[in-house]
C-alpha cells in the first residue's frame, strides 16, 4: 500500500507565510542576492577586477565579501525597489 502525501516540514504554516515582516525580509534578501548577482556579472566582464590585478585570490575573497555587502546595504535602503513591487504582491496575495 502507498503511504499518504504528506506536507514536507520545510513547508511554513499559511500563518507563518503570511507575516508582513517575513514577507518584506524575504523579499529584500532576494533584491539583495539579485543585485549581488548583477555586480558579480559586472566584476567578471573586465579581467582585472575592481581592486586590481585579478590573478589574487585574497583579493577575489574579498570582492566577493564587499560585492554582497554592498548589494544587502544597497538593498535595505531601497535598491531598485523590486523588494517593495514583491513585499506589495506578496502581501496582496496572502490576503485572498
Amino acid at each position: 500500500m502507498i503511504d499518504p502525501i504528506s506536507t514536507p516540514p520545510s513547508i511554513a504554516p499559511a500563518e507563518s507565510r503570511n507575516n508582513p515582516a517575513k514577507i518584506e525580509n524575504a523579499a529584500k534578501q532576494f533584491e539583495a542576492l539579485l543585485m549581488g548577482q548583477i555586480l558579480k556579472s559586472m566584476h567578471e566582464e573586465g579581467s582585472n577586477g575592481w581592486l586590481g590585478g585579478g590573478d589574487d585570490q585574497s583579493g577575489e575573497s574579498a570582492m566577493q565579501l564587499a560585492e554582497e555587502q554592498f548589494a544587502q546595504a544597497l538593498s535595505s535602503r531601497g535598491g531598485l525597489g523590486l523588494a517593495k513591487v514583491i513585499t506589495q504582491g506578496l502581501s496582496a496575495q496572502s490576503k485572498r
